[in-house]
């Protein structure tokens, strides 16, 4: 089972994520995808809040540190037992255009395709796990072109990355100013017309 929930920043994604992970009944695992730069207050204290947040019996990975297992073997060995709950995807595909940057200035097209291949990889990871999944995804594209090379990857490769898990995800639900809406109630996927 896989449920996939977008929504712009400060929408209440992770808030309905946890309490559909919590729903399970299952033991959860938190994939924590964020990198925590130990300079950074305001970041600090927000992961902090999480922390707080969430259920001591969670199991948290930390995804972006090195000692971690990655997503995709994470998933590998998880099993019907666990709920996985991936926090969130953008950050995770964040912290891997960032470790090839250099190639994104070089060859942005190069940069954009082993990224769009990570993403495959957990795609496929996903769609085989035997556990319960949640990702949680950043909306991106509704604004204004990005004016870096960078910035144009990142949001390319979310954007499809996203499309690919919701073709094949149970559930798709958008989460705006803390409502969430079942996108498979009102919408049929562009490819599918």
């Amino acid at each position: 089972m896989l449920t996939l929930i977008l929504g712009p920043v400060r929408a209440g994604k992770s808030t309905r994520a946890a309490a559909l992970a919590q729903a399970t009944g299952k033991r959860v695992v938190l994939a924590a995808t964020a990198a925590v730069d130990p300079a950074d207050a305001e970041m600090r204290e927000r992961i902090e809040r999480h922390r707080r947040d969430r259920p001591a019996s969670w199991t948290l990975v930390e995804t972006a540190k090195p000692e971690s297992p990655s997503l995709v073997a994470l998933l590998h060995h998880a099993g019907d037992d666990t709920c996985v709950l991936i926090d969130a995807l953008g950050t995770w595909l964040a912290a891997l255009l960032l470790q090839s940057e250099d190639l994104a200035e070089r060859d942005p097209v190069a940069a954009l395709a082993a990224l769009d291949a990570q993403g495959a990889a957990l795609a496929d990871a996903l769609a085989i796990t035997r556990a319960y999944a949640i990702v949680v995804a950043e909306e991106t594209g509704w604004g204004v072109v990005p004016p870096t090379a960078l910035g144009r990857i990142f949001r390319d490769a979310l954007g499809r990355l996203t499309q690919t898990l919701a073709l094949r995800a149970d559930r798709v639900e958008l989460v705006v100013a803390g409502y969430a809406v079942d996108l498979r109630a009102i919408g049929t996927p562009v490819n599918e017309v």
